[in-house]
């Protein structure tokens, strides 16, 4: 388990318009997460934000109209993680609903033509003659693969969620919330919720004219993939986030979920009809991107497009084979980077500002997942590089803390260090780049004097934000229901967490690495089971500790009980 984390309870709520018989507690983590009003609580279809305030909404309809109607080749170019993939899959069966004659995909090969739409990715493309290039989940900076395509004839819708760069793509329509001048007012969406407006709009446009097919689905029937992409992509959980994740949810819940994803959730040990934020997270993404990490993400979509459960079944038995090959990969680049991590602590006499680390046998495809644990370890901006396929180049993926946006530090990084960056992109909690290895010295240098002076103290301190005490009454299972139905739970609106004092009944390790025990809370006879994970280390069988924890569900042989996830004990 994590070291050191200080706990920090948020502020008291203030005065709240909850409804007043719902339990203090849940009003309190509510109104914590910004929910005061009964109205900010509901998250129907209703309260969506409208496509009509998304600028170049209107240029990307006319161009998929004309598609439609001419009966153009329309070919989506995807991204390798689940956003891109999700977001392909929607587009691409969305668009065969409506009626396309031609509509299908490539995702480019991460260790061969790296992210987004290239002139490499373009040549490969125009083989298969398109008259429309859709990017999902990338294409804002990739300007001269727009001008390569258009050079060639072909027009191009770009989609995507990320940052621009200074210099927008010479594209026919761009739809991106981040984008110059859009007003949409969630900036939040992933790159699935960029694609699902544009086929919202769409619809709507076909409806309008008359030419809607007449078997056409609500858009709603595709949420299920949009809750699937944005929970994966770590993007906040906005009210509008939330509300497409939630009715994504409840499709999947009620057995509506297309067979791609039933059966990532079967291979994932997840019942779907209970299936949450917390389950996509760790159970269906990882499969899912373990194709764009070790091979080629075309298997996910295929999973996911596949409307034959014995193929859907099949493909997601071929994504867990890869998930269990990326988990071998990942601990031991992990126990790599921490003991490089170790040697540059004695080295500088005290931990880095930012971590960079690399070795020369890593995995391209899992060094985000690398930097991921650095990160959350030891709450610093961490980057993993390994050696790309161009040889003498390093493909690098970073992670970021709270107060510190990533993109923003390699902006200023190549501002300050011209040529040193060959290419970067991203957001503010993750980002990727390239650059030579020669330079790789240097740019840690920069890249930590950069953190340095961003930084301070106060942000590089380990906070474990609690929602406060939770009185014995609602140590229950029906509390616990009451939280899991207030969800979806996720990035900036993060599942509850509370602390407390318990005696320690009983202690006993796990599963060789975490700690299960048995405690009662003040002012109750009744024992609650608990779980600490990768706690082997604490011999923990009586006394009484402090404990940061959740309030979790545990289901064994049809049988629902309450169980607590400790976060971070301390023994007293």
């Amino acid at each position: 388990m994590k070291t050191g984390p200080r706990i920090v309870r948020r502020q008291p709520r203030v005065e709240d318009q909850l409804p007043p018989d719902w339990p203090e507690p849940l009003r309190r983590v509510l109104v914590n997460r910004g929910v005061g009003r009964i109205e900010q609580a509901e998250l129907s279809l209703s309260r969506l934000l409208p496509f009509d305030q998304l600028k170049g909404i209107d240029r990307a309809v006319a161009l998929l109209l004309e598609a439609l109607a001419q009966r153009q080749r329309i070919l989506f170019v995807g991204d390798y993680d689940s956003d891109g993939a999700t977001a392909t899959a929607l587009g691409v069966s969305c668009l065969r609903a409506m009626g396309a004659a031609w509509v299908d995909f490539i995702v480019p090969d991460r260790f061969q033509y790296g992210y987004g739409l290239s002139p490499g990715i373009v040549a490969l493309a125009a083989d298969l003659k398109p008259d429309l290039i859709i990017t999902v989940d990338n294409g804002i900076a990739s300007v001269s693969g727009v001008t390569a395509a258009r050079d060639l004839g072909i027009r191009v819708l770009v989609t995507d969620h990320h940052l621009p760069g200074a210099v927008l793509p010479d594209a026919d329509a761009i739809v991106n919330p981040n984008q110059p001048g859009c007003e949409f007012p969630s900036k939040m969406l992933a790159g699935v919720g960029a694609i699902f407006y544009v086929m919202a709009a769409l619809r709507a446009a076909l409806r309008d004219q008359g030419k809607l097919p007449d078997r056409m689905p609500p858009l709603a029937d595709w949420l299920d993939l949009v809750a699937l992409g944005t929970v994966a992509d770590v993007v906040p959980l906005d009210a509008n986030n939330r509300i497409l994740v939630a009715e994504g949810l409840n499709r999947i819940r009620a057995g509506r979920s297309r067979p791609g994803i039933y059966e990532l959730a079967q291979a994932a040990r997840r019942d779907y009809s209970r299936l949450s934020s917390t389950d996509i997270a760790f159970g269906l993404a990882p499969r899912l991107n373990a194709a764009g990490r070790l091979d080629d993400m075309s298997i996910g979509i295929r999973c996911l497009l596949s409307e034959d459960r014995a193929e859907a079944q099949a493909l997601a038995q071929q994504l867990e084979t890869l998930n269990r090959q990326r988990r071998e990969i990942q601990d031991d680049m992990q126990a790599t980077a921490l003991a490089a991590v170790a040697t540059l602590s004695l080295e500088t006499e005290a931990l880095p500002v930012a971590l960079c680390v690399h070795a020369d046998d890593w995995h391209e495809g899992v060094v985000g997942l690398v930097a991921g644990h650095l990160k959350e370890r030891f709450h610093r901006p961490a980057i993993a590089f390994a050696p790309a396929a161009e040889r003498g180049t390093l493909k690098g993926s970073a992670r970021s803390i709270p107060g510190f946006h990533i993109r923003d530090a390699l902006d200023a990084v190549a501002t300050a260090n011209p040529g040193l960056i060959d290419k970067f992109g991203g957001h503010a909690m993750a980002a990727g780049l390239s650059l030579r290895s020669e330079v790789l010295d240097v740019f840690s240098e920069a890249f930590n004097a950069i953190a340095g002076e961003w930084l301070d103290h106060d942000q590089l301190e380990h906070r474990l934000l609690s929602d406060g005490e939770l009185p014995a009454e609602n140590l229950s299972l029906g509390f616990a229901e009451a939280l899991e139905q207030a969800g979806p739970w996720g990035q900036h609106f993060e599942q509850p967490c509370f602390d407390g004092r318990f005696s320690v009944l009983q202690g006993r390790v796990v599963g060789e690495k975490h700690l299960k025990l048995r405690l009662q809370p003040p002012g109750s006879q009744q024992p609650i089971d608990a779980i600490a994970f990768h706690c082997e280390h604490l011999d923990i069988k009586q006394g009484e500790i402090d404990a940061a924890y959740r309030v979790d569900i545990n289901e064994w042989q049809g049988r629902r009980s309450l169980q607590l996830i400790i976060e971070h004990l301390q023994p007293l």
